[in-house]
C-alpha cells in the first residue's frame, strides 16, 4: 500500500471519527466500541509521528445523531430508536448532521491551529454522563 501522507503539506490537519461508544459500552456495540476506541488510540499515535511536519491529527467524537442509518428499519422502528437513544443522552435529544460537520470544520481550521491529540466530544454529554 502507498502512504498518502507525502500528499499531505505542512499544517494540514486530519480528523478521525470515532464515537461515544468508544467510551460507553451499550449493547450489542462491544466490537464496534472497541474498534472506534481503537481509531481515537491511533489519533494520539499519529499525533506524535506527524508532529514534526506540522500535520496536526484530532478525533471527532459523535454521540447519538439523526441520521439515515436506521432508514432500512422503517419510519416507525427508525422513530422508536430515535426516542430510546434520546432519552439516554444527557440534552435530551440527538445531533444534527450540521452540528458533526461545524465541529469538524472548526477542528480543521486556523481556529483550532493549537489544538492536537484532542477528541471533540460532540455527544450532548453522553461520554461524560452515566444514563
Amino acid at each position: 500500500m502507498i502512504s498518502p501522507l507525502p500528499l499531505f503539506s505542512r499544517q494540514s490537519s486530519v480528523i478521525l471519527v470515532g464515537s461515544v461508544s468508544a467510551y460507553i459500552g451499550h449493547e450489542n456495540a462491544t466490537v464496534y466500541g472497541a474498534s472506534k476506541a481503537g481509531l481515537l488510540s491511533y489519533t494520539r499515535g499519529l499525533t506524535h509521528e506527524l508532529k514534526d511536519r506540522g500535520i496536526r491529527v484530532n478525533g471527532l467524537s459523535p454521540g447519538p445523531t439523526i441520521t439515515n442509518a436506521f432508514a432500512h428499519l422503517g419510519a416507525e422502528r427508525q422513530a422508536a430508536l430515535h426516542e430510546e437513544l434520546r432519552q439516554t443522552v444527557p440534552l435530551h435529544r440527538l445531533g444534527s448532521a450540521t452540528e458533526l460537520a461545524k465541529a469538524a470544520v472548526y477542528l480543521a481550521s486556523d481556529e483550532s491551529a493549537y489544538t492536537a491529540g484532542t477528541v471533540l466530544r460532540v455527544d450532548g454529554g453522553i461520554g461524560q454522563l452515566a444514563y
